[in-house]
């Protein structure tokens, strides 16, 4: 049973909604977002990347960056920019990708649901990424960003959850404008109480909840909500650091893209000694006419070294087809290939090694491997059920499984914590 709570969303008025509107803080640099607030004074990017309105030799950990997060979000709601709904909503939220579409519900997810399990993870998380998330929560006192959940479509209570949405999105849309990355942000307010509570008694037919993307701030959420626990031990479970922000997704909208691998050596190999130990687990095929390669099923895998491209196609024993994780692309690429013959032993915190999401496109791999690399692997995506497989054993993918596009807008959506 999934709760869903409607809360008072702190949101850009409407002129400003897609000037305020900026990419989750974990996509880009330090310095590409400096670069982003030069041409938008009123990107949401001042509070999620403070460190973009403080000097450049101030480590982004340090306390003046959430100080000043706090205060430019403070700033951004007393300056008229932001302002706050007067009864608690719901919220539908619907993004636009190259004509497809994806419609979530916003609403307040339960810190409780997190640590029982209703709301199922798939990944593990690094502490260091959990404190920055949970200082910038603390100090600016409110979730600023939505954690990505989805849900499974094949029930009957998201069947009625989809009648409700198509419903209610017939009606002017609050906001409604193109990103600068050709990307469709449309949000309809949900303030009628009976269709509401409607929503929210659905959502309780739902058995669980999965995290799609992330792990990091909803941990980091849960983790400020338990340290207001431990201040406030009087609570009553109803106060909003019990909540965090979230928009959960039905899995037959997402689309997960591939998440591609790029190494910087051969561990010594020639490009033959490379290709000979790979034809010990794969089928390996040179591409005609060099044609880049963009595996179109699972289990196979193109590889670009030395201006050449290859597809590999994965032998049969060398996984386990009913193991939810060692049948994962990503998992036969590490077990078969980046540890065994290129010497990798932990893609988490190697050097050698770095991912490129699918939204740049296979010409990136060719790229990279002509400036500064040695050898690419390009990946058939993750599916959503695989995630879906993995977490309901409690296990987790292995690391950079997943590319989830588009991405959610911060700063369209405020929860304040109190």
């Amino acid at each position: 049973m999934a709760i869903v709570r409607p809360f008072k969303a702190i949101r850009p008025i409407k002129q400003l909604a897609s000037k305020i509107a900026a990419l989750p803080y974990d996509v880009m640099s330090s310095e590409e977002a400096r670069e982003i607030v030069q041409e938008n004074e009123y990107s949401f990017l001042h509070v999620d990347r403070a460190e973009v309105d403080l000097d450049s030799s101030i480590d982004v950990h340090d306390k003046k960056v959430y100080e000043k997060a706090r205060e430019n979000l403070d700033s951004m709601i007393t300056d008229g920019e932001y302002f706050q709904d007067e009864t608690p909503c719901l919220y539908i939220y619907r993004q636009i990708m190259n004509g497809r579409a994806q419609t979530g519900i916003v609403f307040c997810a339960s810190i409780d649901d997190y640590m029982n399990n209703v709301i199922k993870k798939h990944e593990f998380t690094r502490a260091d990424k959990e404190q920055d998330r949970i200082n910038h929560v603390d100090y600016c006192d409110a979730n600023t960003g939505p954690i990505f959940l989805t849900y499974k479509e094949d029930q009957i209570a998201s069947e009625i959850i989809e009648a409700w949405i198509e419903n209610e999105s017939k009606r002017q849309p609050t906001y409604n404008f193109v990103a600068e990355d050709g990307i469709s942000h449309i949000v309809w307010v949900i303030d009628n109480e009976i269709i509401i509570n409607e929503i929210i008694d659905l959502f309780k037919e739902i058995d669980y909840l999965y995290i799609a993307d992330g792990h990091h701030r909803s941990a980091s959420a849960v983790k400020v909500g338990l340290k207001r626990r431990a201040s406030n031990p009087n609570y009553t479970g109803d106060e909003e650091f019990n909540y965090f922000l979230a928009v959960a997704f039905p899995d037959n909208d997402l689309m997960v893209m591939d998440y591609n691998r790029v190494v910087k050596d051969l561990n010594g190999l020639s490009k033959d000694q490379l290709i000979e130990k790979l034809k010990e687990k794969f089928n390996v095929t040179k591409s005609s006419n060099n044609e880049s390669i963009k595996p179109s099923k699972k289990h196979t895998f193109g590889m670009y070294v030395e201006n050449e491209w290859y597809l590999l196609e994965a032998k049969d024993g060398i996984f386990n087809a009913e193991d939810p994780i060692d049948s994962l692309d990503v998992a036969i690429l590490q077990k078969n290939v980046l540890t065994p013959v290129l010497g990798i032993e932990d893609v988490r915190t190697s050097d050698r090694i770095d991912f490129i999401g699918g939204i740049r496109g296979i010409k990136e791999l060719e790229r990279r491997t002509n400036k500064d690399m040695k050898i690419a692997f390009s990946m058939y995506p993750t599916e959503v059920s695989d995630i879906m497989d993995v977490a309901d054993i409690c296990e987790v993918m292995p690391p950079k499984s997943t590319w989830f596009e588009p991405k959610l807008r911060s700063g369209l959506f405020v929860h304040k914590l109190k």
